[in-house]
């Protein structure tokens, strides 16, 4: 063998792509270590939201802190971007366009689909059962979700979702002219939703169901004598105050209401389970702050009514609610001889709340008598 053939390396055999990137990555070790690491980060999945709300309304800001918590939590991964009412359909259609996937996901309540069943108002501005909403909402988390789920999938409604808020009760609301008591609600054109509009048109209303941005237009038309909406806040913000200035507080009508944030079914079981949770349990979150938000600005926006705005504010007549509850009664007997379905959720509610109520009125502290002894009587 000659001095050049025993200096020629023998012929190598053939390397694995993986061991060649281990032995790379050994050789090469050092130099690495010098570099910082590079990440590609991943787009974050996006879910178009809109709420049914105008964009001057409190409600908005309130869907607006559900967002920022989803998104916040998510960390990068997920992001809702909201929207105001009318930016892809109507308020009262953002039910159909969540289940139909036109919108992934939607801020509302249940009372603007109950067209659908009226079953849809006892998960919101349902009848009066002795609890109030923070009760009730109680209820939901530990018995009504299967029944909400249950309504849903009988209406072929293609969603998941979860509540929020429980809202203080509604007043009476806005007046062109005093009412004395419940004859003077006969023959007025009212507007309300859901089994709210039954029950005032049991009581002699001429009720119209408008979506909130449409209902000072219609006062001022003379289309309604009359309205109620939701809060002092959003009446305010819609003006209320320049188209009448008898304002009416407390109700039977509406006392128990919360936020219904639903998502597309399909778009939310294809997400990872992280998100789903972040979503499910972001409205936990949202429902503190936004209760926070409501019994800070719900009170300053009351007193700037009666103190700016000159509005007459005053305590709904006893007569009223005396006869709102007997109108109550007539509504329920109707609807759950009428629906099973629907006496089985009422039988559920009712069952719920004298258990629940009873322990709140012998536990809770007289309130008023405090409220009185260090600010004076109320005066009404």
């Amino acid at each position: 063998m000659s001095e050049q053939q025993k200096a020629a390396p023998a012929a190598s055999k053939p390397v694995s792509r993986r061991k060649f990137l281990a032995g790379a990555a050994g050789a090469t070790g050092a130099a690495i270590t010098g570099f910082p690491m590079i990440s590609v980060a991943q787009s974050p999945i996006v879910l178009k939201m809109q709420g049914a709300w105008g964009a001057k309304d409190i409600f908005n800001e309130m869907a607006e802190q559900y967002v920022a918590r989803v998104n916040e939590m998510a960390g990068g991964r997920l992001r809702i971007d909201y929207l105001v009412a009318g930016s892809v359909v109507k308020p009262f259609e953002v039910m159909d366009a969540t289940s139909k996937g036109v919108i992934d996901a939607s801020h509302s309540v249940a009372v603007y689909w109950y067209g659908k069943s009226k079953v849809a108002s006892l998960f919101g501005s349902g009848p009066i059962n002795g609890c109030d909403a923070n009760q009730m909402l109680a209820w939901i988390h530990r018995k009504g979700t299967p029944f909400y789920e249950e309504l849903t999938q009988k209406l072929g409604l293609n969603v998941i979702g979860f509540f929020a808020m429980p809202m203080p009760t509604q007043p009476l609301g806005w007046f062109k002219k005093p009412i004395k008591g419940v004859a003077d609600l006969k023959g007025l054109k009212y507007r309300t939703v859901g089994l709210a509009a039954d029950l005032m048109q049991d009581l002699g209303c001429k009720v119209t169901q408008l979506p909130g941005g449409e209902i000072v237009p219609a006062m001022e038309r003379g289309v309604i004598d009359a309205f109620e909406f939701n809060n002092p806040t959003s009446d305010r913000r819609f003006g209320a105050q320049d188209v009448a200035k008898n304002y009416y507080m407390g109700s039977y009508h509406q006392a128990m209401e919360f936020f219904e944030i639903d998502f597309n079914k399909k778009k939310f079981m294809s997400l990872p389970k992280e998100l789903q949770a972040i979503l499910k349990y972001g409205a936990e979150a949202a429902s503190t702050a936004n209760y926070a938000l409501a019994m800070d600005q719900y009170s300053t926006d009351l007193q700037e009514l009666k103190n700016k705005d000159k509005v007459n504010v005053q305590r709904t007549p006893k007569d009223v609610f005396a006869a709102q509850l007997k109108s109550w009664d007539n509504l329920v007997k109707k609807l759950t001889s009428e629906d099973p379905f629907f006496a089985k959720v009422w039988a559920s509610q009712k069952e719920w709340a004298k258990r629940v109520g009873y322990y709140g009125f012998f536990n809770d502290a007289d309130y008023q008598q405090a409220y009185e002894h260090l600010y004076g009587k109320l005066g009404f």
